[in-house]
C-alpha cells in the first residue's frame, strides 16, 4: 500500500497481468474482491487509471504492463454518491416525464431500488428523489423493477393512483416488456415459448424450478427468438408474459443457455469456451404500457449498451 488508506491503494500491473480487463484486475481477491465492488468504485469516481480518474466505460480496458491503478475508497465526495445521492446525469436517464408516470434507462451496475442488503449502494430510486425534489415533486413509486446488472428500461409513478393502474397492467401481463440477452449456444427451434413453474427460495436468494404440485411455485411464461447466432452464442430476445424475479436468467439456464456474463445460475458444466463479460449480458430493450390517464398507447425502447455493443462486435469477429 501507498500513501494510506486515506489516499488509497495503488497496483502496478505486472507483465503477467497483460490484457487483463480493469475491472477484472480490481475484482481480484487481494484487491477489492468481487465485480460488484470494482462496478461500484468506478460509478462513484474511486478508481483512477495512470492518475486520471476511470469512468464506467472504462471498466473492459484492457491493461497494459506499467499501468498505474489506484483505488481511493474515501475520495472526498465519493461518500455522498455512496450515501445514495445522485449518482451523475450519465448514469441515470430519463426518457419520459409525463402526467406521474417517469421512464427511466437504468445503467448496469445501479439497484433499481434499495434493498436492505445493499444499503450503502446508490439506486436509480434515489437519483429519482433527488430530481423530483429539484422540481418541488413527490418521491417516486415503485412499479416493477430490474436486476441490478440489467441494463435498460423501467417505469416507476409519481402518484399513487398512477402506481395502481400501472400495476395492474402488469399483473394482468398488458404491459410489454422485451429483453435483449447474449447465450451459450444455440437456441432450438429458433424461436419459442418457455414454460416453467418458479419458486423463490428467500434464503439463498435465488428462484428455482419447481413442480406444478408445489403450493410455492408460480407459473413463469416467456416467448423467445434468435436474433443473430455466433460460433458458440446467440443473441436472442425475451418477451416477457409472466415477470417473476430473474425469470429470464433462470429460464434459459434450464434449457441449457446460460447467459454469457451470468455468475448467479451457473449451476451444471459449460462445455463451451467461457467469455469474459462483467454481467449478465441482459438488457431491457423495449417496455410499453397504456397511459393510466389517457389510456394512449405508450412505447419505449433503449438501445443496447456499450459493453454488450462491444460484446456483439468481439462475437462477430471471424
Amino acid at each position: 500500500m501507498i500513501d494510506g488508506e486515506r489516499k488509497g491503494r495503488r497496483w502496478v500491473v505486472s507483465a503477467e497481468e497483460v490484457g487483463v480487463r480493469l475491472d477484472k484486475f480490481l475484482a481480484a481477491g487481494e484487491r477489492l474482491g468481487s465485480r460488484s465492488r470494482a462496478a461500484a468504485s468506478l460509478e462513484r469516481g474511486q478508481v483512477f487509471l495512470n492518475d486520471r480518474e476511470a469512468v464506467p466505460d472504462d471498466a473492459a480496458r484492457r491493461l497494459d504492463a506499467g499501468d498505474r491503478v489506484r483505488v481511493w475508497i474515501d475520495r472526498p465526495g465519493s461518500a455522498r454518491r455512496r450515501a445514495g445521492r445522485a449518482v451523475g446525469p450519465d448514469a441515470l436517464r430519463i426518457v419520459y416525464e409525463q402526467e406521474g408516470v417517469i421512464v427511466v434507462d437504468k445503467p448496469a451496475g445501479l439497484l433499481s431500488v434499495p434493498l436492505p442488503r445493499r444499503g450503502y449502494e446508490p439506486t436509480a430510486y434515489d437519483s429519482l428523489i433527488e430530481h423530483l425534489r429539484s422540481h418541488g415533486k413527490r418521491k417516486p413509486l415503485v412499479v416493477h423493477r430490474i436486476d441490478r446488472d440489467t441494463s435498460g428500461l423501467v417505469v416507476f409513478a409519481t402518484r399513487h393512483d398512477v402506481q395502481a393502474r400501472l400495476k395492474a397492467q402488469f399483473r394482468s401481463r398488458e404491459a410489454e416488456r422485451v429483453y435483449l440477452a447474449v447465450v451459450y449456444g444455440h437456441p432450438s427451434p429458433a424461436s419459442g415459448r418457455w414454460r416453467d413453474h418458479l419458486a423463490w427460495d428467500q434464503g439463498s436468494l435465488i428462484q428455482k424450478a419447481t413442480g406444478r404440485g408445489d403450493p410455492r411455485g408460480k407459473e413463469a411464461e416467456s416467448l423467445y427468438r434468435v436474433v443473430e447466432a455466433f460460433t458458440e452464442t446467440s443473441l436472442i430476445e425475451v418477451r416477457l408474459v409472466t415477470g417473476k424475479r430473474n425469470q429470464i436468467r433462470l429460464q434459459a439456464r434450464l434449457r441449457g443457455h446460460t447467459l454469457v456474463g451470468e455468475q448467479r445460475y451457473t449451476y451444471g458444466p459449460d462445455t463451451l469456451r467461457p467469455i469474459d463479460f462483467p454481467r449478465q449480458a441482459l438488457h431491457a430493450h423495449r417496455l410499453g404500457f397504456n397511459d393510466p390517464a389517457t389510456g394512449r398507447a405508450l412505447r419505449f425502447e433503449s438501445p443496447l449498451p456499450k459493453d454488450m455493443r462491444d460484446l456483439l462486435a468481439e462475437l462477430r469477429r471471424p
